[in-house]
């Protein structure tokens, strides 16, 4: 099996809602995509490991920033996760694979967008995630999601060129990330993390993500038609179609609805 095959494999396991947009990409755009996707999946799921303590992670992550900007190698890697790898997954296990995926041209962004968010997501587990006004919350949606908008512009570009707002890439990986919050909001809870300001409910929560939403929507409509429009269209349909689903007291989309979704923003791809 080739790297790219394998690394398909493992986003199959770890994201319905970028398979198939990832998968669509042309190569090697595809390829850089993925790497991307896997290299801050990996450390995302070092941020929400329901097992380790803040001090664990917040080590982990900084470790795992420190390989990425110095040697970067399997030994670096092995010897940055190793004392812990009984408790991560395979996504985080292999972030050196994924980290190789991209074509050597463009990875160095990749890693540097890595290794930064690796940082903040460190500094945010030894405060607990303590969001105390909305610019809080803006300052973590940046850290995690907002800053993604920005790579996946820059991916864009070198792929064929195409220029991109980056005040609306920031809302498109806000935006997400909001409705994120929304939909893990019990999960969260249980380990102890709450994303919304003091005397937020969800009301305010959702108008947050549906202002982040609106700046997303005018991203990707800008977008030339074709497989980098159908990337950004998907996970927005989806994450519009979640926010609807919790205004009716729906706690998440069911699969026949994703499935739905997905073919029918497939059939608006432009």
């Amino acid at each position: 099996m080739s790297m790219r095959d394998d690394a398909l494999t493992v986003l199959r396991a770890t994201s319905r809602t970028f398979t198939i947009p990832i998968s669509r990409l042309p190569s090697p755009l595809c390829e850089a995509v993925m790497s991307g996707y896997l290299c801050l999946r990996a450390i995302d799921q070092v941020e929400d490991h329901s097992t380790l303590d803040n001090q664990t992670k917040a080590f982990l992550l900084r470790s795992i920033s420190r390989v990425l900007q110095t040697d970067f190698s399997a030994a670096g890697f092995h010897a940055a996760l190793s004392e812990h790898g009984s408790l991560l997954e395979e996504v985080t296990l292999r972030i050196g694979d994924w980290a190789l995926l991209a074509p050597p041209v463009i990875a160095p962004r990749i890693w540097e967008s890595t290794a930064t968010m690796a940082e903040r997501m460190a500094s945010w587990a030894e405060n607990g995630w303590t969001i105390r006004t909305e610019v809080d919350l803006d300052r973590y949606t940046f850290g995690v999601a907002g800053s993604v908008g920005l790579l996946l512009s820059d991916l864009w570009a070198w792929h064929n060129g195409t220029q991109t707002n980056r005040v609306q890439a920031v809302g498109f990986g806000r935006g997400l990330q909001a409705v994120n919050i929304l939909r893990n909001r019990m999960d969260d809870l249980e380990r102890g993390v709450n994303f919304f300001p003091p005397g937020w409910n969800e009301a305010n929560m959702y108008a947050y993500a549906d202002r982040q939403l609106t700046l997303a929507d005018a991203y990707t409509n800008a977008l030339p038609p074709g497989p980098v429009y159908e990337f950004c269209s998907i996970p927005l349909a989806l994450a519009r179609a979640t926010l609807t689903a919790r205004a009716q007291g729906e706690e998440k989309l069911t699969r026949d609805a994703v499935h739905h979704i997905v073919e029918e923003a497939l059939k608006g791809g432009r």
